[in-house]
């Protein structure tokens, strides 16, 4: 179902009609013939669906007091939509967000609905990577990673470096425990995920930062590598 921000006319369309799918780019707004992408069953998304199977068993569950809570709760996480504009989310999604955070960032669920306290911003973030010598590094701020904090990183397969819209190839392949100093080595992780490293070839990257107690998650900083000699 597409998304429509009416003024006094239409101002902007998102998602899918029909056979046709709206968006935008930095050009403005654009409309697609809709194709249906290939379903691969990969590792990346079987972990994904295995996390929404989880949680959703999870809530439901929960005890009707500990939903109610979660209910109640949303009004203070609220979150943006692709207009830019504040949106509510359910209990549901809320418990199934935040748990997923917190799974992602290698730490224990919550039943109850925490305090929101936010997450440290991840202030810069950039790599460096050379194929002959197999090294592969991401330096990143604050350094060293704050209390109750877990580094996320993510990055893309290599592409060529004319590639620029890069958004729906990122995959998790680190992550980085609070305390931790910059740079980070993540050429083990990045070469059994994606394979060896190639010169010349482009990797995208992403850093951001989860609260190990609320499951908060900051906003990304993305940099991108040419893979050196």
């Amino acid at each position: 179902m597409a998304k429509i921000l009416f003024t006094a006319f239409l101002a902007e369309m998102r998602g899918k009609v029909n056979g046709t799918v709206f968006s935008k780019n930095r050009g403005g707004a654009y409309a697609r013939t809709k194709v249906t992408p290939s379903n691969p069953q990969t590792a990346a998304q079987n972990l994904v669906r295995s996390r929404l199977t989880g949680f959703s068993q999870g809530w439901r569950g929960l005890a009707q007091s500990a939903r109610d809570a979660w209910n109640a709760a949303v009004a203070s996480f609220p979150r943006t939509n692709v207009f830019g504009n504040s949106k509510i989310l359910s209990g549901h999604q809320l418990y199934i967000g935040l748990n997923s955070q917190l799974q992602a960032a290698g730490q224990s669920s919550i039943g109850t609905p925490p305090v929101p306290a936010g997450a440290p911003a991840v202030t810069s973030a950039s790599g460096a990577a050379a194929a002959g010598a197999g090294t592969f590094t991401v330096t990143y701020a604050p350094d060293p990673v704050p209390a109750d904090t877990t580094l996320i990183i993510d990055c893309t397969e290599q592409v060529s470096a004319g590639k620029n819209n890069l958004n729906s190839l990122y995959r998790q392949v680190a992550t980085v425990a609070a305390a931790a100093t910059s740079p980070y080595d993540i050429a083990t992780e990045y070469v059994a995920k994606f394979g060896s490293l190639i010169e010349g070839q482009k990797i995208g990257v992403r850093v951001r930062s989860v609260n190990n107690l609320t499951g908060e998650v900051s906003g990304p900083v993305t940099a991108e590598v040419i893979v050196a000699a």
